[in-house]
């Protein structure tokens, strides 16, 4: 019987390694065409013309992404109303979106407020509203 636990708990940590990996690989390919849309484009646009630019180059990474996509918010299982997300890329990662001059706290808790109504565990919050693009992960 503690064969079986030892191997059942080996087995989650390899599973839990794997889709590490696989989120990691994600938000590498998310970053590098968040810095490619930056220096095509610069700053100083709208944050829906780097959704969309954002999305196109995402899409020819290899990668799904979900623009706009409306998640449903649960309280006490009941459900309370929705956010629609910038970007949903290979249905792991939110990807949240802004074009201001500063990233502010409130900015990173609108990111974990989404990650707890998702029950996703990363969110990349990238402001293009500098002359140099700023990532920041967000993690829950």
């Amino acid at each position: 019987m503690i064969e079986n636990n030892k191997s059942s708990l080996l087995q989650s940590l390899f599973e839990s390694d794997q889709t590490q990996e696989k989120i990691n690989s994600i938000t590498e390919k998310i970053i590098g065409c968040a810095y490619k849309v930056a220096n095509n484009l610069g700053c100083g646009f709208l944050e829906k013309v780097y959704e969309n630019s954002l999305a196109y180059e995402v899409q020819k990474s290899g990668l799904s992404v979900k623009q706009q996509e409306q998640i449903k918010v649960y309280y006490e299982k009941t459900e309370v109303g929705f956010y629609e997300a910038d970007l949903l890329v290979a249905d792991c990662v939110l990807v949240e979106l802004k074009a201001v001059r500063n990233l502010d706290d409130i900015h990173k808790a609108q990111c974990l407020n989404y990650l707890k109504a998702t029950s996703l565990k990363i969110c990349l919050l990238i402001n293009f509203g500098n002359p140099k693009v700023e990532v920041r992960r967000i993690i829950l």
